[in-house]
């Protein structure tokens, strides 16, 4: 009897044992113990399931707010239009809620209006718009009976002077049909071209009937040519430009009516003249994709007066398009 009775004290003390171990080494591990045996990590060990929202799956940075760009607060209401002027065509537009509608002034490339498609529409929403020149612009929208303004003109990022309307860490837009280039940088080229209103190339123009048109320079970078043009009216009847056109032809009919041409389209132009006054001049900096000129061929650029007939026309040959200038991004003001 004896002996059954401390075989039976032996078995519960090594059942207690095992069992006071098992506490031990899932406190000692900061687990907990599953129906198989096996310890499981709890969030002191693999943070995983934090609802603070710092880290989503333990291995995600929170965004922090020099990340952020700032949005403009926009009030809109049903009864009336509110209209914002952008330094530059309008891109893109992007609006958060059914509730706005918002789309481009008739006839103006860099005006959006906004409006309200229901009345005391409760929650804020948003609206996001990308120019032509990169810049994106954000903001939080919000009902109001009364709009406080109603004619919004945005700041451009160059010439504002405010840090705080823009992050530092901003990045451009880029676009399609600049390929790798910076719209902010060809915008400030074609500033600097223009600006400092030098004469790298001397002899190609026309003037006829009093009008003269000149090609001042190329210059090329990043992939992009810039011509840099000037119309200079010498006489006293003001020249309206109708339209310019830049096509490659064959040089043996560059002179009359071309059967095969190619048309090249300017994808930029900084002070685009539409009117030279009398005993004035006017200058424009065009930006082009980079082409070459064929053997054989030309590049005609064609002025055409509107309700007039003093047309004037010069020759490029691919001599002087191999020739265009190099952009120092260190001159660039």
């Amino acid at each position: 009897m004896r002996k059954t009775i401390m075989m039976l004290a032996l078995a519960m003390g090594i059942a207690t044992a095992n069992a006071q171990e098992n506490v031990t080494v899932g406190e000692n591990n900061g687990s907990e113990q599953q129906t198989d045996g096996q310890p499981t990590l709890t969030k002191e060990v693999y943070p995983q399931k934090e609802a603070d929202g710092d880290l989503y799956h333990g291995l995600t940075k929170k965004l922090t707010f020099d990340r952020m760009v700032p949005p403009h607060g926009l009030e809109v209401t049903y009864d009336k239009t509110v209209h914002v002027i952008f330094p530059s065509e309008v891109r893109y537009v992007d609006l958060g809620s059914p509730d706005l509608i918002a789309g481009k002034a008739d006839g103006a490339e860099n005006v959006i209006r906004v409006k309200a498609t229901v009345r005391n529409f409760p929650n804020e929403t948003n609206m996001s718009v990308i120019t032509e020149d990169g810049s994106f612009y954000t903001f939080n929208v919000k009902y109001a009976a009364e709009p406080l303004l109603l004619n919004v003109e945005m700041c451009d990022f160059i010439h504002d002077g405010e840090a705080v309307n823009r992050p530092n860490n901003a990045q451009e837009i880029y676009l399609k049909e600049l390929g790798s280039e910076s719209p902010m940088l060809v915008r400030l080229i074609m500033k600097s071209i223009y600006k400092q209103n030098k004469r790298e190339v001397k002899h190609i123009g026309c003037k006829r009937f009093g009008i003269q048109y000149l090609l001042k320079g190329i210059y090329t970078h990043n992939g992009l040519l810039y011509f840099h043009t000037e119309i200079r009216n010498q006489s006293n009847v003001p020249f309206d430009v109708d339209y310019i056109t830049w096509k490659i032809v064959d040089k043996k009919v560059a002179k009359r009516t071309a059967v095969q041409e190619q048309i090249i389209l300017p994808l930029r132009a900084q002070n685009y003249a539409t009117c030279v006054p009398g005993r004035k001049s006017e200058r424009t900096v065009f930006t082009m994709a980079k082409f070459t000129i064929p053997d054989g061929k030309c590049l005609v650029v064609e002025l055409n007066e509107k309700n007039g007939g003093r047309h004037q026309s010069f020759v490029i040959e691919n001599e002087d398009l191999v020739r265009a200038g190099t952009i120092n991004e260190l001159q660039v003001r």
